[in-house]
């Protein structure tokens, strides 16, 4: 979880791949509205949010009763929408880092809906998790390797990527 251009989709994806888990990108889990508006630099609202948080829960607790380990990325920017995506068995790994860094990686990017200039929109939604949620905080001043192998550490996985 956290803002548009945290690192979250890179460092899943390697934790993914370490743990030889399923992985999901939450931002393709977006109906093609959200996708048009974010694009345009509109932010989206908390009714554009809840159909999407639907199927990105969908997923997880598919995933849940099939026993089958897995990561998907998700803003999850509030309490509420952590509260439609909370099972047990789900934490939450919350990439963070300042405005600057994280407006300088979305600056640098290409092929993502996102505009930098909606940064500012995210930081003010964002709800930091609170210490009766399931999760850890990572910094995303690092490489991703080193942020990756953090979450695997501090969760006590075991890696075991796929052959």
């Amino acid at each position: 979880m956290g803002v548009s251009g945290s690192g979250k989709s890179t460092v899943a994806a390697m934790v993914a791949e370490q743990l030889g888990w399923d992985f999901a990108e939450g931002d393709s889990m977006h109906p093609q509205s959200n996708v048009d508006k974010m694009h345009a630099g509109t932010p989206l609202t908390d009714d554009d949010r809840w159909p999407w948080l639907d199927v990105v829960a969908s997923w997880i607790r598919g995933h849940l009763a099939d026993g089958t380990p897995g990561v998907v990325t998700c803003s999850a920017l509030k309490r509420s929408y952590r509260d439609v995506l909370r099972a047990p068995g789900v934490v939450f790994v919350h990439v963070a880092g300042s405005s600057d860094l994280i407006g300088d990686r979305m600056s640098q990017r290409s092929g993502h809906f996102m505009p930098a200039s909606l940064l500012a929109s995210q930081l003010a939604t964002l709800e930091l998790p609170e210490d009766d949620e399931v999760h850890i905080t990572v910094a995303a001043d690092r490489t991703p390797d080193e942020e990756s192998a953090e979450v695997v550490e501090r969760l006590a996985l075991q890696p075991n990527p796929r052959g």
